[in-house]
């Protein structure tokens, strides 16, 4: 095996490591909210605030998705409402696991899940035909960002 053919297979091994550019909302950049508004079939508007960008997603189930963005278009959080959830894989990207591995444990309420870490904020609930979350990332919310409006 020449150098040229071991360097291409190690590139494609690392970038088969990596989560799809699509699942990195919550974190992400201004990339992966025009992925997700493709993925999910939305319908698009924006609405600027101070210090942030508020992307709003209107689902064709009826389901709103709101994705606030830093003025650096960098995601610090996202949140739902609706009668069907939104694709929280896609939505929370690599935080996913830990809202999925949260689920798992028993916590007396089947309504509603959350997560409050200090890098992590994520909470969901809802029953069939009204379900509303939101998720963020502390330490990317700007300055003078309410948390009250990530809704």
């Amino acid at each position: 095996m020449n150098f040229r053919n071991m360097v291409l297979r190690l590139l494609l091994c690392f970038g088969m490591t990596l989560p799809p550019a699509s699942w990195a909302s919550l974190g992400g950049t201004l990339d992966s909210v025009d992925a997700d508004s493709t993925q999910m079939h939305a319908t698009r508007h924006l609405a600027s605030h101070g210090g942030y960008v508020v992307h709003e997603l209107t689902l064709a189930s009826g389901t709103v998705v709101r994705e606030f963005t830093t003025p650096s278009n960098t995601v610090f959080g996202v949140a739902w409402q609706g009668p069907f959830k939104p694709d929280l894989q896609q939505l929370l990207g690599a935080h996913f696991a830990r809202l999925n591995a949260a689920g798992k444990v028993h916590h007396g309420d089947h309504r509603s899940l959350r997560i409050h870490a200090s890098d992590l904020v994520i909470e969901s609930s809802g029953r069939m035909r009204a379900f509303a979350g939101r998720a963020y990332l502390p330490a990317l919310v700007p300055a003078g960002v309410s948390l009250s409006d990530i809704r």
